[in-house]
């Protein structure tokens, strides 16, 4: 473990009355929300919030070291003075139906995860333990599985994982924005008073640790500090692009351009924005209570950023460090996947059964946290020779039961029953699906408890499966939770 290097706490001790509240019944930021909301119904003008009181003292000289150690009471490594917050609350319309009765980032991936599990993982691994979840549209799936999943944090060291949902504290709406969605919970920030806030999705697969990016971010004196990974400007077209100087600070920031900003010396080459970002905390208070005045999408990649930079904030690209291991590294490519659309969500968990898969689900030092669900181990049976199991190429979860029949190139989430004569070939199985005997399937995403009569036909004839399903453009057959088929 690398020495620790003291840094002075911007944390403030709270006065609290004699029943645990605090003496003061509205906070000094909050109080400055409530006067930039009130600009949204009467518009007046509302005075300055209070950002000096996480302002970094001039005073303070960071060392480009982050310490993952514990200091003497009083003191507190960067990592303990950060606080994560995951953006949640996407209603996943892209993912539908899979996203008929949960939250995009609850979507099960991979047999045993949640697409959340990973960007939780990196957090762990990462060593931060103060987390925020901002949830919106159907969170109970969500906030059952954070709950059942991630109860590993002691609050004793001030670990948390919370589940938040819309509050309407100071505003009786709903999040209009990821920048809103901040704004609305700033009185989280006035409670637990961090130096740092890492803003992130819940709904991309990778590794990441943001204890690398949260010292690229002191090191530079950042004010804030935005992961970009590089694509081709092709590519560019469709993402938030950061176009930088020599020392990887932006000077402009734009999303899907037509004609994207180059990396320096790689003409053919672009940044793009992962929608991971480390604020100052002083900074992200001041902008998002500025966005909320204004007229705008309330989006940190269209508003927040591109003002900063026409403002001369510091604002740098952090070069994506990939924590993604694997045998061959497939020629050096980073592993970054937004699974937003049905078509990435299936190339993605294919991926996952191929002899040499892109994503690394085995490593010991980067692990995958998942819930442990109890249950027997995966089974195969044969019965005779004329049934056989046959399976390869093929993920297994717990209690998965393939009998005397064939498993190719497929995803079983927990308690699948395969019965004899069927075969599943390229398919995505969610938990408690029962194919019956002599099924054929092809090509299709089977949600949970769902159970296919025997000798049912799916994959094999598009035009007939239109009539009863969805069937994305690349010809993925997609069945919804529960659907009772005859």
């Amino acid at each position: 473990m690398r020495k620790a290097t003291k840094v002075a706490s911007s944390r403030r001790s709270t006065k609290r009355s004699t029943n645990g509240q605090t003496a003061s019944e509205t906070t000094p930021t909050e109080a400055a929300v409530k006067n930039a909301s009130s600009t949204l119904s009467n518009g007046t003008e509302p005075p300055a919030s209070p950002v000096d009181r996480y302002a970094r003292p001039n005073a303070v000289h960071y060392a480009p070291t982050i310490s993952r150690g514990v200091f003497a009471r009083g003191q507190e490594s960067e990592l303990q003075q950060t606080m994560v917050m995951v953006l949640a609350g996407g209603q996943g319309e892209r993912l539908y139906p899979l996203t008929k009765d949960r939250a995009k980032p609850a979507v099960p991936f991979g047999a045993h995860y949640r697409i959340i599990d990973f960007a939780l993982s990196n957090c762990i691994n990462s060593g931060m333990r103060r987390i925020l979840v901002l949830t919106q549209y159907k969170s109970f799936s969500l906030q059952r599985h954070i709950q059942a999943t991630w109860s590993l944090f002691n609050a004793v060291l001030g670990e948390y994982i919370d589940v938040i949902p819309p509050q309407q504290r100071n505003v009786k709406r709903w999040y209009q924005g990821t920048a809103d969605a901040i704004f609305q919970n700033i009185y989280m920030l006035e409670q637990e008073r961090p130096r740092f806030v890492v803003i992130l999705g819940g709904d991309h697969i990778y590794k990441m640790d943001y204890a690398k990016m949260l010292d690229f971010h002191l090191r530079h004196d950042a004010d804030l500090t935005i992961s970009c990974t590089t694509v081709s400007r092709e590519e560019a077209k469709r993402l938030g692009v950061a176009g930088t100087d020599e020392t990887g600070r932006i000077t402009r920031f734009v999303e899907k351009p037509k004609d994207p900003p180059t990396i320096p010396g790689s003409p053919n080459e672009s940044y793009a924005s992962m929608g991971v970002y480390i604020f100052s905390t002083d900074i992200l208070v001041r902008r998002v209570i500025e966005d909320v005045k204004q007229d705008t999408e309330h989006d940190f990649g269209k508003n927040i950023i591109p003002r900063m930079v026409r403002d001369k904030d510091r604002v740098f690209a952090y070069p994506f460090v990939d924590e993604n291991k694997t045998d061959n590294h497939h020629n050096g490519e980073v592993y970054w996947r937004d699974i937003g659309t049905m078509a990435s969500y299936y190339d993605v968990n294919m991926d996952l059964v191929s002899g040499s898969p892109a994503f690394n689900l085995y490593d010991d030092e980067w692990p995958i946290h998942r819930r442990s669900q109890p249950g027997p181990p995966a089974k195969t049976l044969c019965h005779g020779t004329d049934r056989l199991a046959i399976v390869h190429d093929s993920l297994l979860a717990t209690g998965a039961i393939v009998s005397g029949s064939s498993v190719v190139r497929s995803i079983l989430g927990p308690r699948c029953f395969i019965h004899s004569w069927a075969d599943v070939e390229d398919s995505i199985l969610f938990d408690d699906v029962e194919v019956g005997r002599h099924c054929r399937i092809r090509r299709a995403i089977i949600d949970k408890h769902v159970k296919i009569p025997a000798g049912t036909v799916i994959g094999h004839d598009l035009e007939a499966d239109r009539q009863r399903f969805t069937v994305t453009p690349e010809g993925v057959v997609v069945i919804p939770k529960g659907m009772v088929l005859k």
